[in-house]
């Protein structure tokens, strides 16, 4: 079977800076990998090279049988990544923002009402703007729109960020589902004990660069 991800001497590069200098990785169905590093290693440069959305400038990549050489724009209605920024339009309802990203693949009004429970949106918040959310609120609609659009590779910056005990816990549940009815998952995260915990491996990157820490596939992750 083909692997999800796989890099080989990736080179990207942001202005005149190499923000992933010959990176190689092989990322396969059902994965969840964890990226770990300091800030300005080149996590969310790779995060953003597998959405398509950086240009790959030397080297080869393909993300779900793409070229990312050639067609990186064909990746991205396959994919589901969320940023820092998450990516909601404030005006809009957090039912809204939901169904909105939810039509871009055909999502039924049904599966919307699920990725609202999945994220504990369905009741009193459904119907308020997004503008008037707390930080964790925003977060839980995020998520929820990104499982709306059943992407085939999440890609997570700090998804745990701003996020309640609780928010936390369905966040983890939801990763762990995903998995199973075959979704693919890259998480970059500085909490690392969490995370770690729902990692088939873990990776380092520095100085645009990988480096595999360690790896035990299976529904136990990390230990």
């Amino acid at each position: 079977m083909e692997p999800v991800v796989r890099l080989s001497n990736a080179v990207a590069v942001l202005g005149q800076f190499p923000v992933l200098a010959g990176a190689n990785l092989t990322v396969n169905r059902g994965e969840i990998l964890l990226l770990q590093g300091p800030n300005g290693a080149g996590k969310t440069s790779l995060l953003r090279l597998c959405a398509g959305l950086l240009p790959l400038a030397r080297g080869e990549a393909t993300v779900l049988g793409c070229d990312l050489r050639t067609n990186r724009a064909a990746v991205r209605s396959r994919v589901g990544l969320l940023g820092h920024a998450n990516g909601l339009y404030a005006d809009l309802t957090v039912a809204e923002n939901v169904a909105f990203w939810g039509s871009t693949v055909g999502a039924s009004a049904s599966e919307v009402t699920a990725s609202l429970v999945r994220m504990g949106l369905s009741e009193r918040l459904a119907n308020v703007a997004v503008s008037r959310l707390s930080a964790g609120q925003k977060r839980r609609t995020a998520l929820a729109c990104l499982v709306a659009r059943r992407a085939e590779l999440w890609l997570l910056d700090e998804p745990h960020a701003g996020l309640d005990a609780s928010g936390r816990d369905e966040l983890d549940a939801t990763l762990r589902d995903a998995t199973s009815a075959g979704a693919t998952i890259i998480v970059a995260s500085h909490e690392l004990e969490r995370a770690g915990a729902l990692a088939s491996r873990v990776i380092e990157v520095a100085g645009g660069q990988i480096r595999e820490i360690t790896g035990h596939a299976g529904p136990e992750g990390v230990r």
